[in-house]
């Protein structure tokens, strides 16, 4: 049985031997112990379990910068659609081919909900894929050609002053490319994606001429 007569002095504890302001053993609180006392790593973000501790900066996809000197062109914008059980899905499909016009050029083709999340998907596509084209006398090393389904390019040598002779998507792809002097034939299938990836294999087998070797030079006319 409690006393009455006992006063509320006798049983509160002396401020001496309280806990420190603004603070609660761990036996005495309601909620059990705290977390995230000095036993697992300190403060947020530092130690095991911390937030972005140790991760360091993100890697780009590529080594080419975003604000490089490449330009940047959309050869096909085309709106497609594929049929699911709840519907039809439209999305847009986007062909970009970018270059610095000094050797350097890379294609990308990829999908979106719009054309400007299908443009930067393909940009980022087209930068980790970049080609660089070997050169002699302000023109390509020798004739090569490639067939990408039923697509097939042909890719000759041109003298100074002759320019870029090719049409279509080809045209686009050695402008970029920076190739002065060039003549490109199309031949088999117009579709323009198959054409740019068969010009891409074509400049792929470009290779500089050894020493002693000369690079077979069409004339305007052919």
């Amino acid at each position: 049985m409690i006393d009455e007569n006992v006063t509320k002095e006798e049983v509160t504890v002396p401020a001496a031997d309280a806990a420190p302001s603004g603070t609660q053993p761990a036996e005495m609180s309601d909620r059990g112990p705290r977390r995230g006392g000095p036993q697992r790593g300190g403060p947020r973000g530092g130690g095991r379990g911390g937030r972005g501790g140790g991760r360091g900066p993100r890697r780009p996809g590529s080594d080419v910068p975003a604000e490089a000197d490449y330009e940047e062109k959309n050869i096909e914008v085309a709106r497609v659609t594929r049929v699911t059980k709840g519907g039809k899905r439209m999305r847009f499909r986007v062909l970009a081919v970018i270059g610095n016009r000094k050797g350097r050029v890379g294609f990308g083709l990829a999908k979106g909900v719009d054309v400007a999340a299908a443009t930067s998907k393909a940009t980022t596509q087209a930068r980790k894929a970049l080609l660089t084209i070997p050169l002699t006398y302000e023109t390509v090393p020798h004739p090569v050609s490639a067939k990408f389904g039923a697509a097939s390019v042909l890719l000759k040598p041109a003298p100074t002053g002759t320019g870029v002779k090719a049409g279509g998507s080809v045209r686009i792809v050695l402008e970029l490319a920076g190739i002065p002097n060039v003549v490109a034939k199309i031949l088999g299938s117009s579709n323009k994606i198959n054409n740019v990836k068969a010009t891409f294999a074509a400049l792929k087998q470009l290779r500089t001429p050894v020493k002693g070797e000369t690079t077979q030079v069409v004339t305007s006319n052919s």
